[in-house]
């Protein structure tokens, strides 16, 4: 039985193998499970609202950097196996893979992309298709927000069509790999529509499928980033005593994750990314503010980070008499090209607020541009400023630990050079 107490009929089905599926949403997670798809034999009818990312997909070429991804586009494109709309194609499975942003100003999800994406699909579904939400989303919103659309166009999931929620569980580059090699839990409407979408995730994944029902499935996701988000918190504090005694929080942390029982992750100056930062305000949006909550201090005590960091900036900018001021790191984690929800951003926006007189100069090798940013090449970065402040560990600023320029003072928050 269904959430609806609908039992399933055996005329809801899909096919065993290759098959026709429409991605919607062709960006960090929809692009790369699209060419995944199209590699393993699958027909691809990719689906995004930005004409110019679909006109990109359609040459061949990619629009994010992710290892490998431009070589499996390009092959998948070539041979006819993926292509790229505005609008959805008729498919045998549906997989919607678009942003779940958070409100900043009430912390509340927005569905909007999930549900205009939902409501894209019922003029081209047909008896029998398969619906996947993978977009990481608040309990409820596979059956409420994606269920709701289908029951209202007259598809009823779990009889008419299979519905289900699987969530990615991949790391930015390493997405390529992992989508196929981790383990994954699949949600289902009803127990069929589960092993039908576990059916469709056998075509190209390796690792084991777990199958539950669709709201576990979306508590289980925000619950993993959820425990790293406080895990980060607990770091994040650890530096912020670490310094109020003079002491290195990186040796502090190497000692005592010589018990065999700790395991403290390493501080920064926040935490970023589209899922971190924004999947423990799903779990407890709904929770009363005055009610105790460890997710909640969590998520405020690392929302804080930046500020103190950038303040933090401009003491030492004082106190070495530094005029000019390089930011190194505009993206969220090392060796990637995404700035979504980049601690990096608000310690600019801080300095630019808080210390004026600072020149700023900002570099981020992995992006050749950002909004409202002006970028500054390494080398240029390090001729100019005084100051450098290391806050992601790109493989470029890890050379730094080896050879650092000459009479630079140094800010570092990620221990980069911790080794010295």
């Amino acid at each position: 039985m269904s959430a609806d107490g609908v039992r399933p009929v055996a005329s809801v089905s899909v096919h065993p193998t290759r098959r026709e599926v429409c991605v919607l949403g062709l960006g960090y997670i929809g692009l790369p499970t699209a060419a995944i798809l199209a590699s393993r034999g699958h027909r691809v009818y990719g689906v995004d609202v930005n004409e110019t990312v679909v006109r990109t997909i359609n040459e061949g070429r990619i629009h994010i950097v992710e290892p490998d991804l431009d070589i499996m586009v390009r092959s998948a494109v070539e041979t006819g196996r993926l292509s790229a709309s505005t609008a959805p194609s008729p498919a045998e499975v549906f997989m919607i893979c678009v942003p779940t942003p958070v409100n900043h100003a009430t912390c509340a999800p927005d569905l909007t992309f999930v549900e205009a994406a939902a409501r894209s699909i019922p003029p081209v579904l047909r008896q029998g298709n398969l619906v996947i939400l993978e977009s990481t989303s608040p309990p409820g919103t596979t059956i409420r927000v994606v269920g709701g659309v289908l029951r209202e166009a007259g598809f009823q999931p779990g009889r008419d069509v299979h519905l289900a929620y699987c969530p990615e569980r991949v790391l930015p580059g390493a997405i390529l790999r992992e989508c196929v090699e981790n383990e994954r839990v699949i949600g289902g409407y009803t127990p069929d529509c589960a092993t039908a979408a576990r059916d469709f995730y056998r075509t190209f994944v390796q690792g084991e499928i777990h199958l539950s029902d669709c709201t576990t499935a979306e508590i289980v996701k925000l619950a993993e980033n959820a425990s790293r988000d406080v895990q980060i918190a607990f770091a994040n504090e650890l530096s912020l005593i670490a310094r109020r005694h003079g002491v290195s929080v990186w040796e502090v942390i190497r000692l005592a994750n010589r018990h065999p029982r700790v395991n403290i992750l390493q501080p920064g100056p926040g935490v970023g990314g589209h899922c971190i930062a924004v999947d423990p305000w799903f779990l407890i949006s709904d929770t009363p503010r005055e009610d105790p909550s460890v997710m909640r201090a969590a998520r405020e005590l690392n929302d804080a980070m930046p500020v103190r960091c950038a303040r933090l900036v401009a003491s030492t900018a004082r106190e070495c008499g530094a005029k000019t001021v390089a930011l190194l790191g505009m993206a969220y984690k090392a060796d990637i090209d995404d700035c979504r929800e980049s601690p990096s951003l608000a310690v600019l926006e801080t300095l630019r607020r808080e210390a004026p007189d600072l020149e700023i100069l900002c570099c981020e090798p992995n992006v050749s541009a950002l909004d409202g940013v002006v970028l500054t090449p390494l080398a240029e970065c390090l001729s100019r400023a005084q100051l450098a402040v290391i806050l992601v560990a790109h493989r470029e600023f890890r050379d730094l630990a080896a050879n650092p320029p000459p009479n630079m003072n140094f800010v570092d928050f990620k221990g980069v050079l911790s080794d010295r």
